[in-house]
């Protein structure tokens, strides 16, 4: 699966990097909002619309540290990377045959094993190919942010007046165009096999990566009334489909601030501080919505507390873990980060919302992600004391 030589030379490396999160972040912008909306109108409750939505989570918890042990072990990290967006376009494909529960639960599994595999072993990439240069990764990574508000929006005035059953369509052309980016994607970026397998066991027995991955997990967590319902919610709410796809973009908007300011404020404020700040903004990020959704101007203030809930967060995330892990472990460090945090966090935050919202209400959800943010928090303050000897 090696691309033409005349192919991949006519732009930089870092367009080339750029262009992967740009479309592989345009695919989540057409999948995450709308994928409720979908499952919505094929009749589905929202109990077993969490359930769909955590089946999708739920193969981060283990998928990703398979393919970083093996991208660790072997080297080449681009080879698998593009082995792994060929087979998530192709598993996304059998989706649509059928609309039955479990094949929809069968599908979604098996294409989500290797579509959240990627992005670790290619966030891997990047790093690895800015080296000394890494504070800069957030100006790559906003390219993600700026496809996922291409996607987001074009899909809200689509629905607008559209049926949502194309939306299986316009995915699986982004994930075909995601494969196709990765053959561009730098040769050189790619570290060569380390002829040795290090062993992971002494880092994540630290108390402070036991207490940075938890922290994760319970960020992430706390995403789960949002990921999973907001569209729903917002619909529920009198929210037109294009107001839902401008509201998800805005978030994103400020997340792109945040990227390009964080090579300032990662030397200056410090990772572990980022974190919290980020963890607190984002327990008030979700009361705000859960008790004042009917009030535009809330809302609208609520998304722009996207640039810490995802912005702030990830990049102090991704600086903690060229920390706590070495070169030779990026790998399955990255897959750690994955797995618990967007894997077993999504996963449970995606259940947790659909089983509270069929109980206790839409509300109800939030103020206890909101709560989960706290935890988060108290973790932080942990990590941030270890680190900096306070």
């Amino acid at each position: 699966m090696t691309p033409p030589r005349h192919a991949s030379h006519r732009f930089t490396p870092w367009a080339r990097l750029s262009s992967f999160y740009l479309i592989y972040f345009a695919g989540l912008g057409a999948f995450v909002p709308y994928w409720s909306v979908y499952l919505e109108a094929l009749d589905f409750t929202p109990r077993q619309i969490g359930e769909l939505m955590a089946v999708v989570m739920a193969t981060k918890v283990f998928a990703p540290y398979f393919w970083g042990w093996l991208a660790d072990r072997r080297g080449n990290r681009l080879a698998i990377v593009r082995w792994l967006t060929a087979l998530a376009a192709a598993a996304f494909a059998l989706i649509p045959l059928r609309h039955d529960y479990w094949w929809l639960l069968t599908s979604l599994a098996l294409f989500s094993f290797f579509w959240h595999a990627a992005l670790p072993q290619f966030e891997a990439i990047t790093l690895e190919y800015l080296g000394a240069r890494r504070a800069r990764y957030s100006h790559i990574r906003l390219w993600g942010s700026i496809g996922f508000i291409l996607a987001v929006t074009g899909m809200g005035f689509w629905l607008e007046r559209g049926d949502v059953r194309i939306l299986p369509g316009v995915v699986a052309l982004l994930m075909v165009l995601v494969w196709l980016s990765t053959l561009l994607a730098p040769q050189d970026a790619s570290a060569p096999p380390s002829g040795r397998e290090g062993s992971i066991a002494p880092v994540i027995r630290r108390p402070v990566v036991i207490a940075f991955l938890l922290g994760c997990l319970m960020m992430q967590a706390s995403h789960g009334p949002y990921y999973t319902f907001f569209s729903v919610y917002l619909a529920g709410h009198g929210y037109s489909s294009g107001a839902t796809g401008q509201l998800w973009a805005l978030g994103v908007v400020a997340e792109i601030g945040v990227f390009l300011l964080a090579h300032r404020w990662l030397p200056a404020i410090g990772a572990p501080r980022l974190f919290i700040l980020a963890a607190l903004i984002t327990a008030v990020r979700w009361l705000m919505i859960g008790a004042l959704v009917d009030h535009l101007a809330v809302l609208i203030l609520a998304q722009t507390l996207h640039a810490a809930s995802y912005g702030l967060f990830h990049a102090s995330a991704m600086e903690l873990l060229q920390r706590f892990f070495p070169a030779s472990l990026q790998g399955r460090g990255q897959a750690l980060y994955a797995g618990i945090g967007f894997g077993v966090g999504n996963a449970s935050g995606s259940l947790f919302a659909g089983h509270v919202w069929s109980g206790l209400g839409p509300s109800w959800a939030y103020y206890m992600a909101s709560g989960l943010c706290l935890i988060a928090a108290g973790l932080g303050i942990y990590v941030w004391r270890t680190v900096d000897g306070k």
